[in-house]
């Protein structure tokens, strides 16, 4: 008996292509930080009221697109926040309990859930440039309609 074949276009929903599932998770990963906020008690308003902090990092574009870049991207790589998520973890595991890690590691990780959600992606040069494709209504996105790679 023949199986089929899962192919990468059967597994996607209609008109999302790669890129759409990349924002779906990256939507998902936001809310799920807002509803752990709220189930261990902290305010779930913290990523919202520190959302702009952390686009501080784009004034890197001031010094020129490969400063601007590497200071955005630096941000805005989920690296960061997890490094904060395991030094809160490793603290916690040893009965210190520093709350102020969590929020800030939770607004960071939900600022780029939602960043990525929107399709601002991690910069390729120009900030409008991004691994998402091109940001802004006057670009068209430099990937094809079904998330494939260009070229």
């Amino acid at each position: 008996m023949a199986q089929h074949a899962a192919t990468p276009s059967s597994l996607e929903a209609p008109g999302t292509g790669a890129l759409g599932w990349q924002r779906l998770e990256n939507a998902l990963i936001a809310a799920a930080v807002l509803l752990m906020l709220f189930a261990v008690g902290e305010a779930w308003w913290w990523p919202l009221a520190l959302f702009l902090v952390f686009d501080i990092c784009a004034l890197g574009y001031i010094a020129g697109e490969r400063v601007g870049s590497f200071t955005y991207n630096l941000i805005h790589s989920y690296a960061g926040p997890a490094a904060v998520w395991l030094l809160y973890s490793g603290l916690l595991m040893d009965g210190k309990d520093i709350r102020w890690l969590l929020i800030i590691a939770a607004s960071w990780t939900f600022h780029i859930g939602v960043d990525r959600a929107l399709g601002y992606g991690l910069k390729l040069g120009p900030f409008t440039h991004t691994h998402l494709g091109r940001i802004g209504r006057s670009t068209e996105r430099n990937y094809p309609s079904d998330g494939s790679s260009p070229g």
